[in-house]
C-alpha cells in the first residue's frame, strides 16, 4: 500500500556538544503530528554532524510514530539516514524497523519519504501489513 499526506514539526536543538575545526555534532528532538491515511504523533531523536561547507550535512535518527493508519491503530518505529552536499544533493533513506509494529500494525514493514516544499511537508509511506519475525 501506498498512502501520502501532511505532517507538521515541531524541532528543539541542542547546542553542539563536539566541535572541532569548524564541524560540529549535535542532537535535537522533534515532534510531528501526522495527518491524511496516517492520524499519528511522533517523537524523533535525531543525531547530526554539520561540516564547515555550509552544503554539508548528515543526520540518523530514531522516530517512534503512535495512531493509526487507514483505522489500523498501534505503533511503528522508522529510522532515518540523511545526507546533503553539494556535489551529490540530499538523499534520506526513512525504513520502518523490522518487528518495531504494535497493536493492529504488527508485521508492519517498509519505507517513508518525506517532502519540505516551500516550509509544508508531506510522506509518503511505502507499506506492507504482514507476519512478524519468530521470536
Amino acid at each position: 500500500m501506498q498512502i501520502t499526506g501532511p505532517f507538521s514539526v515541531s524541532t528543539v536543538q541542542d547546542p553542539p556538544y563536539d566541535e572541532l575545526e569548524g564541524i560540529a555534532l549535535g542532537r535535537a528532538t522533534v515532534t510531528k503530528v501526522f495527518d491524511g491515511p496516517l492520524q499519528a504523533k511522533s517523537t524523533v531523536q535525531m543525531l547530526g554532524a554539520r561540516t564547515a561547507v555550509p552544503t554539508s550535512a548528515a543526520y540518523v535518527a530514531v522516530e517512534r510514530i503512535v495512531g493509526t493508519l487507514e483505522g489500523l491503530e498501534g505503533s511503528f518505529v522508522v529510522t532515518h539516514v540523511g545526507f546533503m552536499s553539494a556535489a551529490t544533493g540530499f538523499s534520506l533513506d526513512i525504513t520502518i524497523v523490522p518487528d518495531s509494529g504494535t497493536g493492529a500494525l504488527k508485521g508492519i514493514s517498509g519505507t517513508m519519504a518525506i517532502v519540505n516544499k516551500d516550509g509544508a511537508h508531506t510522506y509518503t509511506l511505502d507499506y506492507t501489513l504482514g507476519e512478524t519475525s519468530p521470536g
